[in-house]
């Protein structure tokens, strides 16, 4: 049952099927901003928190539910920024392997806050946090990776 769950929450992560076209680094940036969101917004959720803790703390008697929330929850999230990332390779936008891409793009939207909400250590962000965290995250992303050479405007 706690399978069926992961997954269900885990269609929450999908890319969404009328995803723009990823022409413009201003609308790469509003998608990352969007999805980034929608990730911290649903990860955050505490029964969410509670079924890592969960994982866990059962880790070594029971390794199937960690096991799970890795291939099915953690892996939307990334299936879900790689194809983001790919999109933007193959239009120019970006450069660099996507699956890297997505982790670093990951690492700016959670920073230490995860591990802060495992801990009960923070609170959940609000809605107006949230949007300010993944804003931050996708300006930041994008500052690292410029345009490419060949799409610089002259």
């Amino acid at each position: 049952m706690l399978i069926a769950c992961i997954s269900e929450r885990a269609k929450r992560l999908d890319v969404p099927a009328d995803l723009p076209a990823l022409r413009n680094r201003e609308t790469l940036e509003q998608v990352l901003t969007s999805f980034g969101t929608k990730f911290v917004h649903e990860v955050s959720d505490p029964a969410v928190i509670a079924v890592f803790r969960l994982a866990i703390a059962e880790a070594v008697q029971a390794p199937e539910v960690a096991r799970a929330l890795n291939s099915i929850g953690r892996e939307a999230s990334r299936a879900a920024l790689r194809k983001i990332m790919a999109e933007a390779q193959a239009s120019r936008l970006l450069m660099g392997r996507p699956a890297e891409l997505a982790d670093q793009f990951g690492g700016l939207l959670w920073r230490d806050l995860m591990v802060s909400l495992l801990l009960g250590v923070a609170e959940r962000p609000n809605p107006r946090e949230i949007a300010v965290r993944s804003r931050d995250a996708a300006a930041a992303f994008l500052q690292l990776h410029p345009l490419p050479k060949e799409q610089t405007p002259e």
